[in-house]
């Protein structure tokens, strides 16, 4: 199931959640994308505040070539960067895969040749998403 708001978009697959999580890393680095970061969001709840929460996972994805182009654009952008993958456990128990929609965010700038290259990196996110089922 497609899932779309103003800022993101994903779906739900049909995979386990730790099937996920390794399955959007592979097809994030197919597309040229590293992790620089990961928040496990269910263990920091648990952890600074004693709160159990669903399997979450945030990972910053990020791809190089693409952000050099960005950072020769607009010097700022680190402050929107990197790309948010989530990975979490949907209120009907299906994991769901949702991705910051770059042209939105980076869109809001103003630049046209960022948002043209935000363009580019959508298609790479949406064929990451393609690849899952």
């Amino acid at each position: 199931m497609e899932l779309t708001t103003a800022y993101a978009f994903g779906k739900s697959v049909g995979m386990a959640y730790g099937e996920t999580v390794a399955r959007v890393r592979e097809e994030l680095a197919k597309e040229g994308f590293g992790i620089l970061t990961e928040i496990d969001v269910t263990h920091k709840f648990k952890e600074k505040l004693g709160r159990d929460f669903r399997d979450y996972v945030i990972l910053g994805a990020c791809n190089p070539a693409m952000a050099w182009e960005a950072f020769g654009r607009e010097l700022n952008i680190g402050t929107l960067l990197p790309c948010n993958v989530c990975v979490y456990t949907g209120d009907d128990g299906a994991t769901v895969v949702m991705v910051m929609d770059p042209v939105a965010a980076l869109g809001m700038i103003g630049n046209p040749e960022l948002t043209e290259l935000a363009g580019i990196v959508r298609q790479k996110l949406e064929r990451v998403l393609a690849a899952l089922k």
